[in-house]
């Protein structure tokens, strides 16, 4: 695969299409059972609240998973992503209700790089919180 986007066709700014991901307890339940993490922060409402959390939170790489989905997306190579990291910088809490919880997710070209590469800057937002602080991946493009 190759990413899809030019690097010609890329400006310092351009804005990749947003996303927003649905977050219930049966797609942690789901995700931990993938990843093997049975933290009971990530189920267990009872003892998230013991441990002063407000509720069950969505597993970190979870979350981070989500929002890079946004970049992967927006290429059409996965294989593009060099770097990827992340702070995690609040919880993204999941009641236990129909709803659940939403992970937002806006990126935009944050630099022009060397080798047909760009820095891409994330923003992740739940419950009107930022839950990813230097969110941010390096990408080759075509």
């Amino acid at each position: 695969m190759t990413a899809k986007i030019s690097y010609d066709d890329v400006e310092v700014g351009t804005e990749l299409p947003a996303q927003t991901f649905d977050v219930t307890r049966a797609t942690l339940v789901r995700y931990a059972g993938a990843s093997g993490d049975f933290n009971p922060i990530h189920w267990n409402e009872k003892f998230a609240k013991e441990v002063g959390l407000p509720d069950v939170i969505a597993h970190g790489m979870f979350t981070m998973a989500e929002a890079i989905r946004v970049v992967t997306d927006w290429t059409g190579d996965p294989g593009a992503v060099l770097e990827y990291g992340v702070r995690f910088t609040k919880p993204v809490v999941v009641p236990n209700d129909d709803e659940g919880a939403t992970i937002e997710v806006s990126a935009k070209v944050g630099a022009k790089l060397d080798d047909h590469t760009v820095r891409v800057d994330l923003t992740a937002m739940s419950g009107g919180q930022k839950v990813l602080g230097m969110s941010r991946a390096v990408v080759r493009l075509a």
